[in-house]
């Protein structure tokens, strides 16, 4: 079988790349709006792009009415998010977060979920999370360029806090206790469970 990218819809295009590329990672993203309303959601187009200056990506594409997202918006106005890992326990959560708001409404207030106040960023913090990078906003670019229909937030870690339960030890976690999920396709999500390992040649 053989695709044509170039003769697909965005939609076709979305379906077999989110499920063709897999299991992604869960950026679960809490940002502020410049009136103070919280927010937080979840998105699986979000990878580390660089250690020095240490780095993560995110992808946000816009609402289907080509209306900008809240994390968008916010992270564009302050310059501040933190980015949280999605841990197995936590999925119904982040998924529930997953629901489409009004712009003065917070997912955090809505399903009543406890955070604590950023250290380094006016962002609050979802303490049950394992793992969180309090960031700045390093840059924003559109893409494509000519007629966006994403944007990639380049988001420079300011601090990270790892909750100590998920350390194997003083300088590594274990990745059976941090017990991530991965997004794959349509309703589907993967867990960390089985693992492997493997020595790379010298």
């Amino acid at each position: 079988m053989q695709l044509d990218f170039t003769s697909l819809d965005p939609a076709e295009s979305y379906r077999w790349l989110a499920s063709t590329v897999t299991p992604r990672p869960i950026a679960w993203v809490s940002t502020v709006s410049a009136a103070g309303v919280s927010n937080l959601a979840p998105y699986s187009f979000f990878q580390v792009v660089c250690d020095e200056p240490p780095t993560l990506m995110l992808s946000v594409g816009r609402q289907p009415d080509g209306r900008l997202k809240d994390t968008l918006v916010n992270a564009r106005d302050t310059g501040q998010l933190i980015i949280h890992l999605v841990s197995a326990e936590l999925a119904e959560t982040m998924n529930a977060t997953a629901a489409t708001l009004p712009h003065d409404v917070s997912e955090i207030e809505q399903l009543g979920l406890d955070t604590v106040p950023g250290d380094r960023v006016t962002v609050p913090r979802f303490g049950a999370a394992p793992v969180a990078f309090e960031c700045e906003v390093a840059e924003i670019k559109p893409y494509p360029v000519q007629d966006p229909r994403h944007f990639l937030i380049f988001a420079r870690v300011l601090l990270a806090h790892v909750d100590d339960a998920v350390l194997a030890d003083a300088r590594h976690v274990d990745p059976g206790k941090l017990d991530l999920v991965g997004r794959l396709s349509g309703p589907w999500y993967a867990t960390t469970h089985d693992r492997f390992g493997m020595t790379r040649p010298p």
